[in-house]
């Protein structure tokens, strides 16, 4: 049976087509109705598509921009919420935007379990699977460079964003897929405190550091003192890597920084990210009753979220989603184990799965739905005003426009993936 996993990682092959369902082989879930075309398919822990359609939500959420509602109503409490959990915090913190990227992630290492046990029980021999992760892994990497190089003059060599960093672990996560979780554990204890001991070792930013230098304002209101500033923005040892690293390549102009402070050396935090989904994937697959199974993943999420939020209160690490600091790792684990431990409590183990059905069906096909929230947003917004008239988007006002725009192509890519669904047609890697 062919495969899909929980994140834009997975699949069984690269950027192929499937016409058969599949990821994460577990016992059906309870009372699944006898329609094939409205049901989530066996086989398949529905729990872990539900998760995976909300971060796909999430994303496609994006057409709505928010924040250009919270300028029309500025006045106006709910649009200034909504706009701030749409966008990524400055540097400390976390909104619920942040938290895309590290469940695209930590869903990757839930799936991989059931991806080997499916391998092994299809006679697959270590060699051909090893090879496989590989090369699924420099298909990530290539694919999301090749997304963001949409509308460059050139290849946009870029490796920060959430295809290219999964790609440049996932190799690394497969092996320790084949590992007992002693060892998992082992490993990621010896990255967190690896990546903190070397940006802890790599000399601190002098009070005469040129910001303005580094593409970050000198009066920017966010920048760390004292020992935190090891991981202050653009002066950090991920940028240091990155301004030899990223030279390497063909650029129009040399690179000085990342406006935004992203770095190609999050991919080793993020493979921490992707070593607590494998525990989770791990105990998920566990013959336990559900009980034991939604403990642990409440008990997980509860200990990473004090730890990563403690670590950074002492300032001795702080929070920060844009270089992947461990202490990131632990809180955004956190909340993902949370996260998940409430999808699988309500679509798995309660059955309740139709309350996520509008999800179920973006999460089965999260590669087509990542692909799609880069290239169809202009295509599918031309065409629906050639077809219903130029004005629209402005059926309640101008200044719904963006509303109305945005959920107008969210529901034509959603009727789309419902009709792929429906077909059982699934784009995976």
């Amino acid at each position: 049976m062919a495969q899909t996993s929980p994140s834009p990682a997975a699949g069984d092959r690269p950027a192929s087509v499937s016409r058969a369902p599949g990821s994460s082989p577990v016992p059906s879930s309870p009372s699944l109705p006898p329609s094939p075309a409205l049901s989530p398919p066996r086989g398949r822990l529905a729990s872990i598509d539900a998760y995976r359609g909300l971060v796909m939500f999430l994303l496609l959420a994006e057409f709505i921009k928010l924040s250009e509602m919270a300028k029309r109503f500025p006045k106006s409490e709910f649009w200034a919420l909504l706009s701030h959990h749409q966008k990524h915090v400055e540097w400390i913190g976390c909104s619920l935007h942040d938290l895309i990227q590290p469940s695209f992630s930590f869903l990757v290492g839930v799936a991989l379990p059931y991806s080997i046990a499916s391998r092994r029980a299809r006679g697959q021999s270590l060699w051909t699977m090893s090879l496989h992760a590989f090369w699924r892994a420099l298909v990530l990497v290539l694919l999301g460079i090749f997304l963001r190089s949409m509308g460059k003059d050139q290849t946009n060599f870029t490796f920060e964003d959430t295809l290219t960093q999964i790609g440049l672990g996932y190799g690394f996560l497969f092996l320790l897929g084949l590992r007992p979780p002693r060892d998992q554990w082992i490993v990621l204890v010896v990255i967190l405190l690896g990546y903190w001991g070397a940006f802890a070792l790599y000399p601190a930013p002098t009070t005469d550091f040129d910001y303005a230098r580094v593409n970050v304002p000198n009066d920017w209101p966010h920048h760390l003192s004292g020992f935190a500033a090891h991981w202050d923005k653009n002066s950090n040892l991920a940028w240091a890597f990155d301004t030899w690293f990223l030279n390497l390549f063909p650029r129009k102009t040399p690179f000085v920084a990342n406006s935004g402070g992203y770095a190609t050396l999050s991919f080793i935090p993020t493979l921490g990210t992707m070593i607590l989904g494998l525990m989770a994937g791990g105990v998920l697959r566990e013959d336990r009753k559900a009980w034991y199974k939604l403990g642990w993943l409440t008990a997980a999420g509860i200990l990473g979220l004090f730890l990563g939020a403690a670590i950074g209160e002492l300032d001795f690490c702080p929070v920060v989603k844009r270089i992947w600091t461990p202490s990131w790792v632990l809180f955004s684990g956190g909340w993902c184990f949370l996260i998940l431990a409430l999808f699988y409590a309500v679509v798995d183990v309660a059955g309740l799965w139709l309350l996520a059905f509008p999800l179920i069906v973006i999460g089965t096909n999260s590669i087509a739905a990542y692909c799609l929230h880069w290239v169809a947003e202009g295509f599918v917004t031309a065409n629906l005003k050639t077809h219903f008239g130029r004005e629209i988007f402005k059926v309640f006002g101008a200044d719904y426009e963006p509303l109305v725009r945005g959920g107008a192509v969210m529901l034509v890519l959603w009727l789309l993936l419902l009709w792929m669904y429906r077909r059982k047609i699934f784009l995976k890697i």
